[in-house]
């Protein structure tokens, strides 16, 4: 007797969906951007948010291990503990990106204050970090949609890309962390 699962999502609603996720992967980097670059447009005066840098690096950590056990995982064809630590990945990188935003929309930016080559490796892993976290948006969203669709061939493909790219950005995102918070004020 061989069962087949039913998809997370109705197949007349992957169009719905596909756009939906493909809108989401291009505004929530324009949102962060707008935030980031005019945050006196949000800012709340008192907000008392100088712990959230901590709580961020401590997100991203978890959103790192979360990737490698769910890898760990998929690599053992144990398919409801992957979806398990995947699904908890995307909560922690969903709570981190709302952090992010609301504490970078309430305090101005902190400036690296270290000199010489050190300077240097920070700016290139902020710099790649950066960059990196904007493309794993999109990358996400749509290896998300394509494990909720059932559509495991191209799940697989672009999970290929997503897991070392997001891996990279949690990771980079909490060495950044260590190295910018002697600065904060």
């Amino acid at each position: 007797m061989t069962t087949t699962m039913q998809p997370a999502i109705e197949p007349g609603s992957y169009t719905k969906y596909k756009i939906i996720l493909g809108a989401l992967a291009a505004i929530v980097p324009l949102l962060v951007a707008v935030l980031y670059y005019f945050p006196e447009t949000f800012r709340v005066p008192g907000a008392q948010v100088k712990f959230l840098p901590a709580l961020n690096a401590i997100l991203n950590s978890l959103t790192a291990v979360c990737l490698v056990i769910g890898y760990y995982f998929i690599r053992r064809k144990q398919i409801t503990q992957h979806r398990l630590m995947m699904s908890i990945a995307f909560l922690l990188g969903s709570l981190f990106l709302v952090s992010y935003v609301v504490y970078h929309s309430q305090v101005a930016s902190t400036h690296f204050g270290g000199e010489g080559t050190v300077r240097y490796i920070y700016f290139l892993l902020l710099l790649t970090h950066i960059s990196l976290a904007v493309v794993t948006v999109g990358l996400v969203l749509f290896t998300l949609y394509f494990a909720l669709t059932q559509q495991f061939t191209k799940h697989r493909k672009i999970a290929r890309w997503t897991f070392p790219v997001w891996l990279y950005v949690s990771v980079t995102g909490v060495i950044v962390y260590f190295m910018i918070s002697p600065y904060y004020t």
